[in-house]
């Protein structure tokens, strides 16, 4: 029997529409995130989105207004998995240490904690 995308996602997505620059060697697209994960982004698509699929991509989620949050930028290092329906899918593949206690910061004010610490155990094994 097979599963559906949802019941094969191992991470908690949580919905916030905060404007993210995604990067990719000189251009930069402006965009809306539409979710985010310890794993994963979901964007909009921009109309003219001409990126190589298969490279890297650096995205850069403004956090300014989230509890209290100043000016704060999360940065991903993650690579496109899909495009469907104006919505573009991102596997993060890197979080540094710099940026891991601020993604963090942002899902445990949307997500039960003890969901976020086992979620985050997974990534360690």
């Amino acid at each position: 029997m097979s599963k559906t995308r949802v019941e094969q996602r191992k991470f908690t997505r949580i919905a916030l529409g905060l404007p993210v620059d995604v990067h990719q060697g000189g251009s930069v697209w402006q965009q809306q995130l539409i979710d985010i994960s310890l794993a994963g982004v979901a964007t909009d698509q921009p109309d003219l989105w001409d990126a190589q699929y298969n490279e890297p991509f650096s995205l850069i989620i403004h956090t300014s207004g989230q509890r209290g949050d100043e000016g704060s930028e999360l940065e991903l290092y993650a690579y496109l998995q899909h495009v469907e329906a104006g919505r573009l899918g991102f596997a993060v593949q890197h979080v540094d240490r710099e940026n891991i206690e601020p993604l963090r910061q942002l899902l445990e004010a949307h997500m039960d904690v003890a969901q976020l610490e086992e979620e985050l155990g997974w990534l360690e094994e």
